[in-house]
């Protein structure tokens, strides 16, 4: 590490004086949250047609951040062009129901229009939820027409393998309605609020990246579909403070080691409207975590997990009886992770990924489950796999092989043993979306200097045409504050145990090596996410680099892109050696000559909220000030699927909760050095969590600070003034305490 420390400061001694540099005037903190967006065009729900033609997508307006539009770019050529004007059909926000709230917030939606769509399997129509109706784009005569007209909100709609139907949710039961127009029909009944038809019951939402709750067959015969039971689901509840006044809302929110929804399923004949109940086993206290139909539509596969998610089964259903088999389990003594890595092929066999070779890889089965080959091994994880081509018998996927810090798409024959092949190059943060048949992919690439980039790529990677080019070059939006960026120094330290930890550090424009300079922390540090990668950098850091303040970000044990130790290192010990390594990221800046050992601070939003208040409160904490947002603050508030897969149940591990709580630590807060920051209507972390924090310190006489944001949830309803407000808070607060 000395080398590292030596090597480090050498280069940035070496550097220019700061004197010597010409720089364009900081970004105006406001101009950073108008529009047009600083971070340029951005091609975002890329789909490839189903023929192959043409590439759709959603992009943000240029004239308003918060709606965005429908675009198409045809592969042979000529300039993209809108399809669906997100405003024209939705000029003013409207009040959407509570279930489409919900959806909205888990899925992380800050828009409006158009927010999302789907094709139908021949590339004739296009479908657009849109503030809670239903529109349909027909290709053919380039017209936009309303499906829907109702009070209700059709959510989750789908378009049918085949295109005949498209289906939706309304008021907790499942409809369908003949495409091209017609009398809707209603395949369930009765459904209301706490029984309800076809939805993702909130934990499926929040916590395991399944947000639908029906699935059609291949030939569109049968639709599997999800009853979810909430009745025995504590009623928590909490305050929803708005700017006009309050109301107390009775959630039904599954709090650690209580009653989850009871989750069944059922195949239903569209024609008949017959159902038929699926075997899931005696436990009716389990997870269904993924439902997929094989390509001939004879099999029903289910993956269900179990509560203290240990093992995860692939069950293969006979969908005329609803009988199953359990054809392959995943075990550990941590938890088993869910993906969207099975796929089904043509001619029966599937495709899986597994950690147990202490990586995460693609394994190749028989239709009965049995082992056929390990697919991708090495010191390595696979992240996703992102699409198959069944007619070269490739995989595609996505990858940090070379570093963590990187992601890259490769292929990989699944037929015979063979080393993955890299169909993109190294340097940057690579996402993509791949075509059903034939390899081709939509691909995005960021790296620190290069804001994201999306263009359509052959089979073997070669740029067939730019979708979104986004250049940082003249007339691009960031264009005029460029030469005030500077690209990110990124280096490892060595946990207690050994392990690399990777960080980035970023200084300010103008820097000086010579002066000492204040340090803000940016924590995450949560399972889950990764924060250090050598991708794009939020346009909203400029603000506090522009202040002159050092950007430091760490990626503790317990994050992935990595081994499945390193993941599961904090099994049990949530706070313990997260809060470990980031005192050791500090101590480590601390070494650096340019800053200034007594002027660290520290911020995060939930995960890394919790980390903060963690770090402020650490013994001997190296950290003068902190802002903490919509901390987590006593793990037995929190959901249980999440919790759980951590941390187990109190009864079961109390020792652990006990060492993670918050309020036991908060003797050791220094007088001002906290901001608190909430939104009063948050529903996944309560504003329960901040109130504890608040009683405590307000009953021991400690100051602190607090900004609380009426009406705003945890992530939805964030319109960019609010987030130039809290940017603001922040950089004042740190101005005072860290100047």
């Amino acid at each position: 590490m000395k080398l590292l420390i030596a090597a480090l400061a050498a280069a940035v001694l070496a550097a220019p004086a700061a004197h010597a540099e010409q720089l364009p005037p900081p970004v105006p903190a406001k101009r950073v949250f108008e529009s047009p967006d600083l971070n340029g065009p951005r091609a975002r729900g890329v789909k490839l047609s189903p023929d192959g033609r043409s590439v759709t997508y959603i992009k943000v307006r240029a004239d308003d951040l918060t709606v965005t539009d429908l675009w198409i770019a045809d592969v042979a050529g000529g300039e993209p062009r809108m399809l669906i004007d997100g405003k024209r059909l939705a000029p003013e926000a409207r009040e959407l129901s509570e279930a489409e709230k919900a959806r909205r917030e888990r899925a992380g939606v800050a828009t409006r229009g158009v927010v999302d769509y789907e094709w139908d399997s021949q590339g004739r129509l296009i479908l657009a939820p849109v503030e809670g109706d239903l529109y349909i784009y027909d290709l053919g005569s380039g017209q936009v027409r309303r499906l829907t007209r109702t009070p209700g909100d059709e959510i989750d709609a789908k378009v049918s393998p085949k295109g005949s139907f498209v289906s939706y949710v309304r008021d907790d039961d499942l409809y369908v309605t003949p495409a091209a127009g017609g009398a809707e029909r209603a395949l369930t009944q009765g459904g209301t609020e706490l029984k309800s038809w076809g939805t993702a019951e909130f934990i499926a939402q929040e916590e395991m990246d399944r947000h639908t709750g029906y699935w059609w067959s291949p030939d569109e015969a049968r639709i599997a579909v999800a009853h979810v039971d909430q009745t025995g689901v504590d009623i928590v509840e909490r305050p929803e403070v708005g700017a006009t006044g309050a109301k107390v809302v009775a959630q039904r929110y599954p709090r650690v080691g209580r009653p989850n929804a009871v989750v069944t399923l059922y195949v239903q004949d569209v024609a008949t409207g017959a159902r038929t109940k699926v075997d899931l086993g005696d436990d009716p206290d389990i997870y269904l975590a993924r439902v997929d139909w094989s390509k001939d539509g004879r099999t029903l596969y289910v993956q269900r997990q179990s509560r203290d998610q240990r093992r995860l089964d692939l069950i293969a259903v006979d969908p005329a009886t609803g009988k199953g088999r359990v054809i392959l389990s995943e075990t550990s003594p941590h938890w088993v992770d869910i993906t969207d890595d099975f796929k089904p092929l043509s001619d029966g066999t599937f495709l899986w990924s597994s950690e147990k070779s202490g990586f995460r890889h693609l394994y190749l089965h028989r239709a009965d489950g049995r082992l056929i080959r390990q697919v991708t091994k090495g010191a390595w994880p696979v992240a996703e796999l992102r699409g198959v081509d069944e007619a070269r018998g490739v995989a595609i996927f996505t990858a940090n092989r070379d570093l963590p810090i990187e992601r890259r798409l490769y292929e990989v024959s699944y037929r015979a043993p063979a080393e993955p092949r890299a169909l993109t190059p190294a340097g940057g943060w690579w996402s993509a979306e791949v075509a059903r048949a034939g390899g081709a992919f939509v691909g995005t690439f960021e790296a620190p200097q290069t804001p994201p980039q999306t263009a359509l790529y052959r089979a073997d990677g070669t740029r067939v045409r730019w979708i979104e080019e986004n250049r940082l070059a003249e007339g691009h939006p960031f264009h005029p504050y460029a030469a005030r960026l500077r690209t990110p120094e990124y280096g490892t330290i060595k946990a207690a145990d050994g392990s690399p930890l990777w960080w980035s550090l970023r200084t300010p424009p103008g820097f000086d090596p010579a002066k000492k300079h204040p340090v803000i922390v940016q924590v995450y540090g949560g399972p889950g996410s990764a924060r250090v990668t050598r991708g794009w950098q939020n346009p909203e850091d400029q603000i506090l680099l522009d202040a002159g303040y050092i950007l430091f970000k760490l990626d503790n044990r317990g994050t992935p892109n990595r081994s499945t130790a390193f993941k599961t290192a904090i099994d049990r010990k949530l706070g313990q050696l997260e809060v470990d390594d980031q005192i050791a990221g500090a101590q480590f800046l601390k070494t650096l000559p340019y800053v200034d050992p007594e002027r660290i601070g520290v911020t995060g939003w939930s995960y890394g909220g919790y980390m903060t208040l963690l770090l402020l409160t650490a013994p001997d904490s190296p950290f003068k000030a902190g802002v903490a947002g919509a901390p987590v603050t006593d793990w037995t508030l929190y959901d249980t699927h999440y919790t759980e897969r951590f941390m187990g149940t109190p009864k079961d591990n109390p020792e652990g909760y006990e060492r993670s709580e918050v309020v036991r630590r908060l003797d050791r807060l220094p007088a001002g050095s906290l901001l608190l920051i909430h939104g009063m209507a948050d529903d996944n972390v309560t504003f329960d969590h901040a109130t504890r924090v608040m009683f405590d310190l307000q009953a021991r006489g400690v100051p602190f600070e607090t900004m609380v944001y009426p009406g705003l949830r945890h992530r939805g309803g964030w319109t960019p003034m609010n987030r130039l407000h809290r940017a603001m808070q922040t950089l004042e607060f740190f101005d005072r305490k860290l100047r």
